[in-house]
């Protein structure tokens, strides 16, 4: 048998995805049972321990695929949009009700408890995230989104789950001074991938959540031949482990352990620093149109 990339494979020894019955070996295989994130975001861990590595985070309305509850709480889950597997706690999940209707466009926003900006916030919802919207209320200060189970958001920081931007550089830009964070993706932390992974994604373009993943599914390769090709607004230039899109011919935006922070600099400035550590762009690719979920043997 093949090996499976256990990131976005469900597969252990002792337990698989059914869905891979045939392409693994495992002692029992099960079908999981299918919850959404409830909670503003969900760090994903690479083991049942909030001491654990953080891999990724899901964010609000996210579905997962819960494959093993231990009694402490923990799931063993696959995030539905990237495939990727780990570690979450059952307390961030709820069983998936009614559709959702809004996602979330600003950096972060409050889900206030009424329709009123002075109620106490239940929840601070970060960019992406999705929500119920069950009716509307207005008050002198704002009109609000009532949203499933409890709360109100002010409508302008909301728009219909199928509305796509289209910058995804502005998207990034966004995230200019969030401080750097493995394994996040919100304003309060993120890292590399998950700002280039954020930023596709709120433009409608399905992305892988790893520099690896997105180095081989992001838009097409431009040549290397004699060093960087022409570069444009948009585009994004890989080292390995790591990934920054252009903000023009000569910015690069990235989140990075330099400045510990998503930061902008000139591109020249930032190779200068790797090629330090003995590393040199390998890829630089440009979107042209949307991409495809890339394909999976599982979820």
């Amino acid at each position: 048998m093949s090996k499976l990339d256990p990131r976005l494979n469900a597969y252990r020894p002792d337990l698989a995805d059914s869905a891979l019955q045939g392409c693994v070996e495992a002692e029992r295989f099960v079908a999981g049972q299918d919850y959404v994130v409830a909670a503003a975001k969900a760090p994903l861990h690479r083991a049942p321990s909030s001491e654990a590595a953080l891999d990724t985070e899901a964010l609000r309305g996210e579905a997962v695929r819960v494959f093993e509850t231990r009694p402490d709480g923990w799931c063993w889950a696959q995030l539905a949009a990237d495939h990727y597997v780990g570690w979450l706690e059952r307390t961030a999940l709820t069983e998936p009700k009614k559709p959702l209707t809004h996602k979330v466009t600003a950096l972060r926003t409050f889900a206030f408890s009424e329709p009123d900006i002075k109620s106490p916030p239940l929840a601070g919802l970060p960019l992406g995230a999705a929500v119920t919207v069950t009716g509307e209320a207005e008050d002198k200060n704002a009109r609000y989104a009532l949203i499933d189970p409890q709360g109100a958001v002010v409508m302008q920081h909301l728009s219909s789950v199928g509305d796509a931007a289209e910058d995804w550089t502005g998207i990034a830009e966004m995230f200019l001074g969030a401080p750097y964070l493995w394994g996040g993706k919100t304003s309060l932390g993120l890292d590399c991938s998950g700002l280039i992974q954020i930023a596709l994604e709120m433009c409608g373009i399905d992305t892988p959540r790893d520099t690896d993943m997105q180095e081989a599914a992001i838009g097409v390769a431009l040549p290397l031949k004699d060093g960087l090709p022409p570069l444009l607004r948009g585009d994004f230039v890989f080292w390995p482990g790591h990934v920054g899109i252009m903000q023009d011919l000569e910015t690069l935006l990235h989140a990075n352990a330099h400045h510990m922070a998503t930061a902008s600099e000139p591109l020249e400035v930032t190779m200068k620093r790797f090629e330090k550590q003995g590393l040199r762009p390998t890829c630089v690719r440009r979107v042209r149109a949307r991409i495809a979920t890339p394909p999976h043997d599982g979820l």
